[in-house]
């Protein structure tokens, strides 16, 4: 009895179960492949909303510090947060930061634009302009402060020929680009709305000669 072959009938060979796991992993393989292909673009768009994106400069409003043309990664890490947690974003004073500013008109169109400026004052605070000087009150320091001339950045400010006077509101900020004389900022369009706020610029990667963090 324990000679006697084994029998098998066709189609039952042993190879059968190999055939199907064969096609399985084949099925499981492109399953995965449809996965990744679906999940890639996702995953991109949900980082480039919420967490940190690329821009690029266009415009002179900036210069020196930022020219046309030159590459950032603009970190949206803590506005999304602050959007999460019901709560108001506010960026430093001295930041450099995208927002949007709605029905703008610019060269004979009007729409929402993406500006790129820098951060002067504060909800609460008052900007006088005047002889070309931006300066700052707030309750903390009453008798007022020049932002550009207590920051790093401000030896390459250029003197404003706007003169005027605002109060920030409790949700805004006022931005003014660091070349006063060519920038289209809160000296012309007010304050602005921190919920218009799109991300806060940290890194600039091209040129790479000069790559350097703000």
């Amino acid at each position: 009895m324990d000679n006697e072959p084994i029998q098998t009938t066709p189609g039952h060979n042993v190879p059968a179960p190999e055939r199907k796991t064969s096609r399985e992993s084949v099925f499981k393989s492109i399953l995965t492949t449809l996965a990744i292909l679906v999940a890639a673009p996702i995953t991109a768009l949900l980082i480039t909303s919420f967490i940190f994106q690329s821009y690029e400069v266009f415009g002179p409003s900036m210069s020196s510090t930022l020219q046309n043309g030159d590459r950032l990664i603009v970190v949206k890490a803590p506005r999304t947060l602050a959007k999460i947690l019901h709560k108001n974003y506010l960026p430093a004073r001295g930041e450099i930061i995208v927002f949007i500013k709605k029905d703008l008109f610019i060269a004979g169109e009007s729409g929402n634009k993406q500006l790129i400026k820098r951060v002067m004052a504060l909800p609460g605070e008052r900007v006088v302009v005047k002889d070309g000087v931006v300066k700052v009150f707030s309750s903390s320091r009453p008798e007022g402060f020049e932002p550009d001339k207590e920051s790093p950045y401000g030896s390459v400010i250029l003197k404003t020929a706007i003169d005027g006077e605002w109060t920030v509101g409790s949700d805004e900020v006022f931005v003014c680009g660091d070349n006063r004389d060519n920038s289209l900022d809160s000296r012309t369009f007010g304050p602005i709305k921190e919920s218009d706020i799109v991300g806060t610029a940290k890194f600039r990667f091209l040129p790479t000669n000069q790559s350097r963090s703000f």
